[in-house]
């Protein structure tokens, strides 16, 4: 019987919308962040993305997709989604709550839909790439139809 690849949420999603994407494989075991990622791969990195989940003070959950060189503006950040503050999820709950390893998270198939920003910069841009909810998986896809399949706004979320 032959192996059959095995597909993640966010791949399984993206076919059912009939979206259009490429992917992007890369020997990983364990976590690398994405500048390694995009040298890896030969990718300039203004088209890499990363995705950061955020807890606000309501105790809500926020998703942001931002460049993998910037860092996030927990101001800007917390005035696009109407919250006081937010502050990084603590990693050992990344898992329960999305689903997703660090280094493999993606803002498409976690277990939860939640509020999803992807920062301005990529508005502009043919595609962006993602990751494709798991190590050494990269997905290479329009940003808008990434906003449309999770339901993301585009805001300035990053330091500049």
């Amino acid at each position: 019987m032959a192996k059959k690849e095995t597909k993640t949420n966010a791949v399984r999603i993206l076919e059912r919308n009939k979206i259009t994407f490429e992917m992007m494989t890369y020997e990983c075991d364990e976590f690398i962040d994405g500048i390694h990622i995009a040298d890896k791969l030969g990718i300039p990195h203004e088209i890499v993305y990363k995705t950061i989940v955020t807890v606000g003070k309501s105790k809500g959950y926020y998703v942001f997709v931002l460049p993998i060189e910037k860092e996030i503006d927990f101001k800007k950040a917390a005035k696009s989604v109407g919250e006081k503050s937010l502050e990084m999820l603590p990693l050992k709950d990344l898992t329960p709550l999305t689903g997703y390893v660090r280094g493999g998270c993606t803002s498409i198939g976690m277990k939860k839909q939640f509020p999803t920003v992807i920062d301005r910069s990529a508005f502009e841009l043919p595609h962006i790439i993602v990751s494709g909810g798991k190590l050494g998986l990269q997905l290479k896809l329009s940003p808008h139809d990434l906003a449309n399949v999770v339901r993301a706004e585009f805001a300035d979320v990053i330091f500049t």
